[in-house]
């Protein structure tokens, strides 16, 4: 039985708004077999089937304490697509991140004419799950297991283990752990628009 089918599958999108005058556009599209809850901060929630669209011009996110309004980040193990709009240089920073865990493959990519970044994790990394990550319809990162410098790199001075080389083997665009800065953050011109694929 695919427990897919039963349980919910929430993911996250994690957007930082500065300079609303060049707001981006997200169009989200679900092409998994299974339901997707998708939660937003600002924005609300949205329950996508099988094929269905949303567009926000804001983030989505995993189980916010059971409410769609989300006042934080949800609760790991999710897939993480993250912005940040009209930073240095007027560019916008767009990055896919495992170092909160993975719970549904994910495509993150531009779609405007002036950037064709596409950044993806479509690997089976629920089904090959190290057992100490393994959770029902996810794969946690170790930071939320373990909670240790090594793996969290609270103090800034950390690289990576085994567990975050498991992660980067499968999604080499994709963070591994938080200092993976030079092979998983990615830039666009601000102004640039986006869309988000479940299960591309």
């Amino acid at each position: 039985m695919n427990p897919f089918k039963t349980l919910p599958t929430l993911s996250f999108l994690f957007l930082t708004l500065l300079g609303l005058a060049h707001a981006a556009t997200f169009d989200i599209r679900n092409n998994c077999p299974y339901t997707v809850w998708a939660a937003a901060s600002p924005g609300g929630g949205k329950r996508l089937d099988q094929g269905q669209t949303w567009q926000i011009s804001s983030c989505e996110t995993g189980d916010c304490g059971g409410v769609l309004e989300c006042k934080g980040y949800g609760k790991a193990p999710n897939t993480l697509a993250e912005y940040a709009i009209d930073q240095y240089e007027h560019q916008d920073f767009i990055d896919i991140s495992n170092i909160d865990g993975f719970n549904v493959p994910m495509e993150f990519s531009s779609n405007s004419p002036g950037c064709t970044r596409v950044i993806k994790c479509t690997a089976d990394i629920v089904g090959q799950c190290p057992n100490e990550l393994k959770v029902p319809g996810g794969c946690n990162g170790p930071c939320p297991v373990f909670n240790t410098e090594e793996h969290c790199c609270n103090s800034g001075n950390c690289g990576p283990t085994n567990f975050s080389r498991f992660f980067k083997e499968r999604c080499p665009d994709a963070y591994s752990y938080p200092k993976d800065d030079p092979t998983s953050l990615f830039t666009c011109p601000t102004g640039t628009n986006y869309k988000v694929i479940f299960c591309p």
